[in-house]
Order: structure tokens, then C-alpha cells, then sequence
């Protein structure tokens, strides 16, 4: 097996009221990240997919991409009336939206990085989260297309003079999303319509293949759609969700996970055990299987195989959100947004949990592209106070903490799984790092040092005392006095004080009584 490059360094990217900066990532030197970007003001950042560019939206509509490589700025847009900006999987594109002022004005542009020339523009008469970025990437850049009325429009990559070179009908479609490793489907939702059911449809991207679908499903009650590719381009999971749900038992309406394959071996819904909302769905990096969080508190969660045969149940509780380790090994199960934020870390390959823990208030949550750390976020606007950074081992254990007072954004730099090497060697090589670490702190065995660290790391939370009023904080001692019992060994200072005090006074009577006889 030929060696493998060093493992590039994970960074991590802060941004707050001042503007963003960038840390060197765990594990840390001296128990704090160092600074490899001091804060740069501004109001959006935004890695690209593979993190080899930095997109930053700053004052005055001006743009500014930063190399990943160097943490230099390599170019600069200044575009009147600016409102989102993208780029894309490879940093070779940036995406712009305008404000229109007319319609003759091509508000949405395609620039190069590298010579910062406009290769593409086009009039979009509005722009919204679920739309945007309006022209879409595989993870390579060899493929781009475009939601249109009622067509997808595809452009070659390489040249975008060309324009519009392959298109598909397709009537009433509302989203698409686009296959991303590699890029060869793409899937496409209908609505329903004047009674007819919504569907999803997958269609072949190539410019030869024919315009009708190679996998379709049609619904009713439907109001919105997530889109979840896996890795291979085989396989997609649908969610969907109406906002009305005609059995009255969620206010927050009904949801229903639909599972399609590109090669037509299986078109229908995924068997769920327990009635309830789908929570949260997520592919493994393999994207042999995937795991699903559902039903009404406590949730469930299950990992399927690409079957939708049942693999490991990761049990019940308050969870609502998935995260799957880039390595495909370990899987955080927790519970955010208005829950508690519980915490559950597994093994799927050992198929054991690892650890359980807390992150209350948590807004934002991610594995770091080795697999080792996981972290979890406080960002406003969502909630304007407790801002801070976790960062947990893979077993749940509290790495590092750090709070602010506001914090808008924290995110992993993106780096390439395969960049790293083996999961478990790197655990290993991280467990060496904390025994040498513990030895000089003082002598005995690596496992009692060990277990020192893990104590004094984390003390044993006191569960505080039942409130008791001051007449009955010695009825315990005077009930026992009462039936003959030996008193409480926890009665107060002043309880065993006194009751010493009467046992010197009934001695001395005693002592006095006989001498007097």
C-alpha cells in the first residue's frame, strides 16, 4: 500500500459581529486554537464544496474570494444592489444574484475565478432559499443545469458561451436537484395540480438520453420535498411533507419517506415502524445505507440498507436530527432545536453506542471531515444568548468550549474524506497524543493516569438537596428519639451538639445523685 500524504489540518471557520476568522483546528497546541485569519469584517461567509476557495460577502457589495491554500484574497467583485452569491463545488465559479431594476437586466451572472470574467448571464425575476443557487453543479463541475418553467435547462461546464445545450420537458416542475457524485440524474418534483397527484421523476442528464423518466412516484398531500441524493447517484430519498395532517394527530402536519433507485429496482415508501413525522434522514458516505429519525417523542431511529431492509435500531428518544461521520463509521443521534439536545454517539460498524451526552441550545451541528470531532454550535439570530462552540471526541466526550457573546457562524473547512487515513489508526494516533500528555503529570500506570484525567476533566455533577424547613430539619433525630432508635448519624452540627450537651448534664445529675447518697 503506498504511503499517504500528511493529513491536511483541520481548520475552522468563526464569524461574529466584527466579521470572520479562521482557527487551526483540534487538537489544539495549548488548549486554544491558534488564528490562521485575524477577523475580516463582513457579513457572509462560505467555503466551496471541496474548501479549496473562501466566498466573502463584505460592506459596500463587495465580494471577495480567499485561496483555501494560501488564506490569500485571489479576487474582488464590487456589484451594485448584490443579494446572494455562490460557489461552486470546485471553486472555479461564482454565482451572483442582482436586484432587477428592469427586466431587460440580466440580474443573474456566472463569473470564473480564475480571470474573474462573466462566462454567463440571465434574467431571474426572484430569488428564494429553496431555489438558489439557480444553476446547479455535480461534485466534478462536468455537469451544470438550471430549473426553468417547465423545463431543466443543462449547460456544458467547460464552456458556458455555449448556453442552454440539452434541455427536458417537463410540465409544472417546482425543484430539481441534481446528482452530485457523480453527475449523471437528475430528480425533478411536480406538484399537485386541478386533482392530479404530485411525483417525483428521475431523468438520465446525458444530451442522447430520451426525455421520459427512468423512475417515477406519484403522491397526494403534498406540500414540499427534500431531495437526497447518495454517493453513486443510485439511489434517492424523498421526504415528504404536507402541512395539513387529515388524522389531527400533528399540528405540524404529516410526512412520509419515499425511496427511489435509478436503475428501477425499487419505487415506493419506506416501511417505518412507528407513526410519526420523518425528523431527519441522511445517507452514509458509502451510500450503501442510510438512517432515518421518526415518529411522535420519543423518536426513533433505524439504518436501512439501499433495500430498505432494517440494519441496526439506535433506539427511542428525544432526537430529531442525524449526522453521519465522513468515514461512514460513527453516527451522532441528538436532539436540537426545541428539544433538549441529547446527544448519542454509535459505532455503526461495531454496532455499539459509544456515549451519550448534552448540548443544550445547539443551532448548528457537523462531524469535521476526518471523523475524529464533532461540533456543535449556539448562533444567533436563532438564539441571542448562550452563543458558543463544542467540540466533542467521537465518543461523546467534551473536547473543547468556547462562548461568546454573539455568534453568527461556525463551520468545518471542507476537506476530502480520503485526505485522512484510516478512522480507527487516527483514534489511535489521538489516544498516544493523551497518554503522553498524562505522564508528566505524575507516576502510576497509563490506565490510573488515565482515569485521573477523565475524573478531573470531568467532576460528578452534585444533584442539589430537597429544600427542607427550618421546624423539620430534626424530626428525623427527634422521631428516632421518640421510638427508641438509635438517632440519624446525618443529623445537623447543632442536633449532635446539643444531644451531647444533655448527656453530659444527665451524667453530671447521675455523678451528683450518687454522691449524695
Amino acid at each position: 500500500m503506498a504511503a499517504i500524504d500528511p493529513s491536511p489540518s483541520l481548520e475552522i471557520l468563526v464569524r461574529g459581529p466584527e466579521g470572520f476568522s479562521l482557527w487551526n483546528g483540534p487538537p489544539f497546541s495549548n488548549g486554544q486554537p491558534g488564528i490562521k485569519i485575524e477577523k475580516v469584517p463582513c457579513s457572509n461567509a462560505k467555503f466551496s464544496e471541496d474548501g479549496s476557495r473562501l466566498l466573502v460577502m463584505k460592506s459596500d457589495n463587495v465580494l471577495s474570494i480567499y485561496d483555501c491554500s494560501s488564506s490569500k484574497e485571489i479576487r474582488s467583485f464590487q456589484l451594485p444592489n448584490l443579494a446572494a452569491a455562490s460557489l461552486s463545488p470546485c471553486g472555479n465559479f461564482i454565482q451572483t444574484f442582482q436586484k432587477a431594476s428592469t427586466p431587460q437586466e440580466k440580474n443573474l451572472i456566472v463569473w470564473k475565478t480564475e480571470t474573474g470574467d462573466a462566462v454567463y448571464h440571465q434574467f431571474q425575476k426572484n430569488m428564494t432559499k429553496a431555489t438558489w443557487p439557480s444553476i446547479q453543479f455535480s461534485s466534478d463541475e462536468t455537469v451544470a443545469c438550471r430549473l426553468a418553467t417547465n423545463e431543466i435547462q443543462f449547460f456544458d461546464a467547460g464552456d458556458f458561451s455555449k448556453g442552454v445545450v440539452h434541455r427536458i420537458r417537463v410540465p409544472g416542475v417546482a425543484a430539481i436537484e441534481l446528482s452530485k457524485a457523480p453527475g449523471s440524474h437528475v430528480a425533478a418534483f411536480v406538484p399537485e395540480s386541478k386533482g392530479v397527484p404530485a411525483s417525483v421523476q428521475i431523468f438520465a442528464c446525458g444530451k442522447d438520453s430520451q426525455s421520459q423518466p427512468i423512475a417515477r412516484r406519484s403522491f397526494f398531500r403534498c406540500s414540499t420535498v427534500q431531495l437526497n441524493w447518495n454517493h453513486g447517484s443510485t439511489g434517492l430519498l424523498v421526504v415528504v411533507q404536507s402541512d395539513v395532517d387529515k388524522t389531527n394527530q400533528s399540528y405540524y402536519g404529516e410526512s412520509k419517506l419515499i425511496y427511489l433507485t435509478t436503475d428501477g429496482t425499487y419505487e415506493g415508501v419506506v416501511s417505518l415502524r412507528k407513526e410519526g413525522p420523518v425528523h431527519d434522514v441522511q445517507w452514509s458516505s458509502s451510500g450503501s445505507e442510510f438512517a432515518v429519525v421518526y415518529g411522535f417523542m420519543p423518536a426513533r431511529a433505524t439504518v436501512f440498507d439501499k433495500k430498505c431492509n432494517p440494519l441496526l435500531e439506535l433506539g427511542t428518544g428525544p432526537y430529531n436530527t442525524l449526522r453521519w461521520n465522513p468515514k461512514g463509521k460513527f453516527l451522532c443521534l441528538a436532539g436540537f432545536g426545541n428539544l433538549p439536545g441529547d446527544m448519542a454517539f454509535w459505532d455503526y460498524v461495531e454496532k455499539k453506542q459509544l456515549g451519550t451526552t448534552k448540548a443544550e441550545w445547539s443551532v448548528t451541528s457537523e462531524w469535521s471531515s476526518d471523523g475524529r470531532y464533532f461540533m456543535t454550535a449556539t448562533t444567533a439570530p436563532r438564539l441571542q444568548v448562550d452563543n458558543g462552540i463544542k467540540i466533542f471526541h467521537y465518543n461523546g466526550t467534551l473536547y473543547f468550549k468556547k462562548m461568546f457573546d454573539k455568534l453568527y457562524q461556525a463551520d468545518w473547512k471542507p476537506v476530502s474524506p480520503d485526505r485522512y487515513g484510516e478512522i480507527v489508526e487516527l483514534i489511535k494516533s489521538i489516544d498516544s497524543l493523551k497518554v503522553e500528555e498524562t505522564k508528566p503529570q505524575g507516576q502510576g500506570s497509563k490506565a490510573s493516569q488515565a482515569s485521573t484525567k477523565t475524573t478531573s476533566n470531568n467532576p460528578p455533577a452534585q444533584k442539589p438537596a430537597a429544600y427542607r424547613p427550618p421546624h423539620a430539619k430534626n424530626a428525623a433525630a427527634v422521631q428516632a428519639e421518640l421510638f427508641g432508635e438509635s438517632p440519624n448519624e446525618a443529623m445537623g452540627k447543632n442536633a449532635s451538639r446539643n444531644k451531647k450537651k444533655r448527656e453530659k448534664q444527665k451524667e453530671k445529675k447521675a455523678a451528683e445523685a450518687a454522691s449524695g447518697t
